[in-house]
C-alpha cells in the first residue's frame, strides 16, 4: 500500500548468541502514532536501532517507504531519532542546536533562520534562540531535542522513552505536546515506552512485546478491552488473572468454574468445549464485589487502599488467587474478613491464551 512509511519483516537479532528479537513483523503508515509498549530487555530499543540504521538484523528487512533499507547507513534513512537524554550539543546554543542538520546539508543561512523560527514557534520556544542548554528545564531541552529531530522533516521519527527523565507533571504536559506535533505535521511517529499509561494516551496502535516478540498490537482499545496473552491482560492495565474450566455452553455464554465458584464470559466468536481449561483476565473496575451473591467467585476481603481517585479492595478468592476490584470513591463499606462473591457481566471476562500473535 501507498501509505506504508515502514515494513519490518521477520526481523531477528542475537548477541552474543542469546536471541533479543524473534522474528518481528511491523507495518506503519502515514502519519501513525505507534507505541513499542514493554519492560526492559523485552527488544524496544533493540527494534528502534534497526530501524534506525544503527544495528544490522541477522535476518529479516527494514522497508522504508517501499525501499528494501537493510543495509543502508543511517545518513541514506529519511528517519531522526530523539534520545531519552537529549543529546543537545552542549556548546551551542538553541538556534544552532535546532538548525544543524540543516546546517550540514548546506542550506542557505537565512533558509536555516526562517526554518528555526518555524520550529520554535511549533515548540512554544520562541524567544530562546540565544539560550544555551545549560540554561533550559528538562521540558525546554527535551522540545529542543524535537525541533532539531523535525527540521528535516522525515519521513518518520524515532523516539526512545523521550520523557522517562522528566517529572510526572511536566511528562503528562509533553506527551500533550507531542500527541499535538506529531497530528499537525503528520509525521509517522514510533514511540518507545515501558509506561502502559503513557502509551494509551499517546497511540493510534500499540506493539506489546516480551522476550523479542510482538504479543499483541492493535488500538488501545483493543489492547485494553480484548487482551491476546494473559502477559498482555496484565502489562496493560493489571488485570486479574482467574483459571477454571468450561463448564457449559449457550449460544455466546460460557459458563466458566472454577474451585472459588462459576461465573459466564462471552465466547467472542470462539469455539470452546465443556471441560476446556480457560484463563480469564477481568479488569477490576469491572467487576462488583457483592454479599450473599449466590453466583460469582467466592473470596474474602483482605485489604482496602485509595489511590490516585480510586479505592482498591483486596479479595482473595477460596482457591488463593488474589483479585482485585477498583472503584472511583475514598472508602467501601466492605472490611477485611468480609466473605463476598466477585461477579461480573459476561463481556467483561476476556478469554487469554488461547491464541498469541507472535509476529
Amino acid at each position: 500500500m501507498e501509505d506504508i512509511i515502514l515494513s519490518l519483516q521477520n526481523i531477528r537479532k542475537s548477541f552474543s548468541g542469546i536471541p533479543v528479537l524473534n522474528g518481528i513483523n511491523l507495518t506503519a503508515r502515514q502519519g501513525e502514532f505507534i507505541t513499542l509498549l514493554g519492560a526492559s530487555g523485552c527488544g524496544k530499543t533493540t527494534t528502534l536501532r534497526i530501524i534506525a540504521g544503527l544495528e544490522t538484523p541477522d535476518e529479516g528487512h527494514v522497508l522504508l517507504d517501499g525501499q528494501d533499507m537493510t543495509a543502508a547507513e543511517p545518513n541514506r534513512r529519511d528517519v531522526n531519532t530523539v534520545f531519552q537524554n537529549y543529546a543537545l550539543f552542549p556548546h551551542m546554543n538553541v538556534e544552532a542546536n535546532i538548525g544543524y542538520g540543516l546546517k550540514i546539508r548546506k542550506r542557505p543561512k537565512e533558509e536555516i533562520r526562517e526554518e528555526v523560527k518555524k520550529m520554535l514557534s511549533l515548540v512554544q520556544l520562541t524567544g530562546y534562540e540565544k539560550r544555551m542548554p545549560s540554561e533550559l528545564s528538562g521540558g525546554q531541552r527535551q522540545r529542543v531535542a524535537i525541533a532539531r529531530a523535525l527540521i528535516n522533516r522525515p519521513k518518520l521519527l524515532l523516539l526512545d522513552e523521550p520523557l522517562g527523565a522528566l517529572d510526572l507533571q511536566l511528562r503528562r504536559q509533553m506527551q500533550q505536546e507531542l500527541k499535538r506535533l506529531q497530528k499537525k505535521l503528520g509525521i509517522t511517529f514510533i514511540y518507545i515506552t515501558h509506561d502502559q499509561e503513557e502509551a494509551l494516551t499517546m497511540s493510534d496502535r500499540i506493539a506489546v512485546m516480551l522476550d523479542g516478540r510482538f504479543q499483541q498490537i492493535g488500538t488501545p482499545a483493543e489492547v485494553y478491552e480484548t487482551p491476546k496473552t494473559s502477559y498482555v491482560a496484565k502489562f496493560v492495565g493489571s488485570a486479574n488473572i482467574v483459571y477454571g474450566t468450561v463448564e457449559s455452553i449457550q449460544e455466546e455464554t460460557v459458563v466458566f468454574s472454577s474451585t472459588a465458584g462459576q461465573e459466564s464470559f462471552h465466547s467472542r466468536g470462539r469455539s470452546f468445549t465443556p471441560g476446556q481449561p480457560v484463563t480469564l483476565a477481568v479488569r477490576g473496575e469491572q467487576a462488583r464485589l457483592e454479599k450473599g451473591a449466590e453466583k460469582g467467585l467466592a473470596g474474602t476481603v483482605k485489604e482496602k487502599s485509595f489511590s490516585g481517585g480510586m479505592l482498591r479492595v483486596a479479595v482473595e478468592l477460596s482457591d488463593q488467587v488474589e483479585f482485585i476490584c477498583s472503584r472511583h470513591g475514598i472508602d467501601s463499606k466492605l472490611e477485611p474478613g468480609d466473605k463476598v462473591r466477585v461477579v461480573w457481566e459476561p463481556e467483561h471476562a476476556c478469554p487469554v491464551d488461547l491464541e498469541e500473535e507472535n509476529q
